[in-house]
């Protein structure tokens, strides 16, 4: 049996800048985050996902790097960073860190020896043109933020490419030398124990922009599988997790025959599901999951409700985008950015309704692949639409009611990002600490469906099945692994009901109920008549009790 670590872990994204700051000057740092391992070990957590912690200007959250090899003085230093995942392991607990290889800062090194002398190695480590781009103004991804995808440098006497800011300046990844670099990074952070990366903007490593002064290469994705050869050769269980919203037709080749990303971010479904919740019918998720292309053994998906960015919703039609506003995040001038996404947490889209809630994460940590949770979704964290861009889901982690919601004591005006202190998602009252003194709370349900979902490694290794059901606001799904099978069941809308479903031959086992919103009445025999609650939910395992 293959030792796939991923298929049955629980990943948990953490900004260490707004996690837990220990020396009070007002930013997260890798102290804090090694203060709080037992509460993220206590939540089931199995490995931890680092959004960029490199040295930085800060002008997009750390992704706008400029030192591959260091960690940002203000969250500590390189031995602060191998204490953590000393201490991580111990408990039981993977790392890995994003891996940020399709721009840099231009504030690196390299960026600033190519612009000051054209026959510098470096020149070559980005992608120029001396004339005025023709695609200039193409492919752009921050609308309304960004206005070109090249820009002009007076230094350099020449245009220098960036898909994405003009401060963040592309790298050329068809030169040799580039590629060298990298898995040197590489080498040098699994060599610190980390368990793999997730892959930044990786839809954006194999596009090559019309350049006749740079490399050619045979074929787009072969990079991709270079850099997950380099890291199978240094570590064989590490892992790429890739980040990829592109369309169902082009999602294969990136996992290739197994030989190139081991996971790849469920954007399809994702948005999907979000248009399930908004029209509380089932059809759109089913249709996702249809959609998806059969992927090597080694593969997996990771699930998500919610990232450290907006809400994206570009694989759906305008008039679908249109109800899921409606229903979820009506002020487009407030609550969407981009032209395209969402720049809330989901509390607030389902007006903290924990029985949404927990209906959404069920949902999460039962469809096929492996759950990643972002900070503060444990909790049910609300949002400050008065910060800019992206900020307003990015708040500091609410440990207690205390100043700073515990999370610095530094002066409420150094802290990196303001907690979010007014309404029904005030740190005053939502809270870990509030949280774990109350047994029904959003944070002691994660934590006991965590534990179920460990508990069933069918979810993230079997085969899995759509089950007809007869109401369309029903999703219900089996997977199945060894001799095992579990069988999930959702109900997506307000009203409660009781329905059948049309299991396999060999599914007319007793029903064992595992976890669900709210105490239900054992199943009589082989019956497949399911009672549900208005947005209620039932995991059930096949045939006997199981531990």
């Amino acid at each position: 049996m293959l030792d796939l670590w991923y298929k049955n872990a629980v990943l948990y994204c953490i900004d260490v800048e707004t996690y837990m700051d220990a020396n009070g000057d007002g930013v997260g740092d890798f102290e804090g985050l090694t203060q709080r391992l037992d509460y993220i070990a206590g939540l089931g957590i199995t490995c931890i996902w680092l959004m960029p912690f490199y040295p930085t200007p800060n002008k997009d959250n750390g992704y706008d790097v400029m030192d591959y090899y260091n960690v940002d003085p203000r969250l500590g230093t390189l031995g602060d960073f191998v204490e953590f995942t000393r201490q991580a392991y111990e408990r039981g607990i993977r790392i890995i860190v994003d891996l940020v290889i399709n721009h840099t800062s231009d504030q690196h090194p390299w960026f600033q020896a190519a612009c000051k002398d054209e026959n510098s190695k470096y020149r070559n480590y980005y992608v120029w043109s001396k004339q005025k781009p023709e695609d200039i103004e193409e492919g752009i991804v921050f609308p309304g933020f960004q206005k070109s995808t090249w820009t002009y440098n007076e230094e350099a006497g020449a245009y220098y490419a960036h898909r994405f800011y003009d401060h963040q300046a592309d790298l050329n990844l068809t030169n040799p030398q580039v590629r060298q670099e990298i898995q040197k990074v590489i080498g040098f952070w699994l060599a610190l124990g980390i368990s793999g990366f997730r892959l930044d903007a990786a839809q954006f490593l194999i596009e090559i922009r019309e350049n006749k002064t740079q490399f050619n290469v045979d074929s787009l994705y072969i990079y991709l599988k270079e850099i997950r050869d380099f890291l199978s050769w240094r570590r064989g269980d590490a892992i790429l997790l890739a980040e990829v919203n592109v369309s169902v037709d082009e999602l294969l080749p990136y996992f290739g025959n197994g030989d190139k990303m081991q996971m790849l971010f469920n954007f399809i479904v994702n948005q999907h599901l979000f248009l399930a919740l908004a029209q509380e019918k089932a059809a759109p998720l089913v249709e996702a999951l249809k959609s998806l292309p059969n992927i090597p053994e080694i593969g997996q998906w990771a699930n998500f409700i919610r990232n450290h960015d907006e809400l994206t919703l570009d694989k759906l039609s305008d008039a679908q985008q249109d109800e899921i506003a409606a229903a979820l995040a009506p002020d487009r001038e407030q609550m969407w950015i981009f032209d395209r996404g969402i720049r809330r947490r989901f509390a607030p889209m389902v007006d903290g309704d924990p029985r949404r809630l927990r209906l959404a994460y069920s949902l999460m940590l039962t469809l096929p692949g492996t759950p990643v949770i972002n900070y503060g979704e444990e909790l049910g964290m609300g949002d400050d639409l008065s910060l800019e861009e992206r900020n307003p889901a990015r708040t500091p982690m609410q440990w207690s009611s205390e100043a700073n919601a515990g999370f610095s004591t530094a002066p409420p005006e150094e802290l990196v990002l303001p907690v979010v202190k007014e309404g029904k998602y005030s740190y005053k009252h939502l809270n870990v600490l509030e949280q774990r003194r109350d047994p029904k709370s959003l944070l002691n349900w994660m934590e006991r469906a965590i534990r179920m979902r460990k508990e069933c490694p069918e979810f993230g290794w079997g085969k899995y099945q759509i089950i007809s059901a007869d109401n369309p606001c029903i999703f219900a799904h089996r997977c199945e692994w060894h001799s095992g099978v579990v069988i999930t069941v959702h109900n997506l809308a307000n009203e409660a009901c009781t329905v059948t479903l049309e299991l396999e031959e060999g599914d007319g086992e007793r029903l064992i109920d595992l976890l669900g919103d709210q105490p239900y009445e054992a199943i009589d025999g082989t019956s497949h008549n399911i009672q549900l609650e208005g947005y209620g939910y039932r995991w059930f395992r096949v045939g006997c009790q199981h531990l």
